[in-house]
């Protein structure tokens, strides 16, 4: 088995440090760091992400599979600034006042990370006014997505749509939602321009976003 085939079940399997340990010796037989990303950890990711897709892994070892993919990414980008150079776009990401949850929210960021984007994090229990301040803050931005686990957090949800689209006059930025709470019906209500069940999902169609955007 290659030290490339290893890795990527090194990442499956949820295993930080072998991932770790792998990366660096991938990096020892001059691997070149794009194809360590390119062949070993996005189709790991991707392979978890059906899994999480058809219910058949538990929350526990699909987060280690992250971890162990977020070890990687850490080290690549010490070393090689290799996300920096990748990059397809930048998308920020938070869960909405109210609500504390972040287990799904950390899966979509990173395969969000290992479809390419960048992404800024805003964390759990964000407040409208932080959503505005990181999109002004960052002008690159095109896409924003909204999480959120609890009914009760709804109407903060389309509180934070409502202020971005306010912001949003020149119509640039594309506003996703997902999470526990909410429904395609509800996307619509709030007038999101995409509503995705998975963190798989969710990376596709920001990709599809920005070939859009690209033509």
């Amino acid at each position: 088995m290659t030290t490339l085939e290893e890795l990527r079940q090194a990442i499956e399997n949820g295993h930080p440090r072998d991932a770790q340990f792998l990366v660096f010796r991938a990096l020892e037989e001059h691997i070149n760091p794009s194809v360590i990303v390119e062949q070993a950890m996005v189709p790991a990711m991707k392979t978890v992400g059906e899994y999480y897709k058809q219910n058949d892994a538990d929350i526990p070892k699909i987060l280690a599979a992250a971890r162990s993919v977020r070890k990687g990414f850490d080290i690549l980008e010490e070393k090689y600034g290799i996300m920096e150079e990748r990059s397809i776009g930048t998308v920020i990401l938070g869960t909405v006042e109210g609500d504390l949850h972040d287990v799904g929210k950390n899966l979509v960021a990173i395969m969000f990370r290992s479809a390419g984007f960048k992404v800024i994090d805003l964390g759990v229990d964000i407040p409208e006014k932080q959503f505005l301040k990181a999109v002004r803050d960052n002008p690159e931005v095109s896409i924003v997505c909204i999480s959120s686990l609890l009914t009760t957090s709804i109407p903060e949800m389309q509180q934070v749509v409502k202020s971005l689209r306010r912001h949003d006059k020149e119509h640039r930025l594309k506003i996703m939602v997902g999470g526990g709470a909410v429904t395609q019906e509800f996307a619509d209500t709030i007038g999101a321009d995409a509503y995705t069940e998975t963190a798989v999902d969710a990376a596709e169609k920001a990709k599809t976003f920005r070939s859009e955007e690209r033509r």
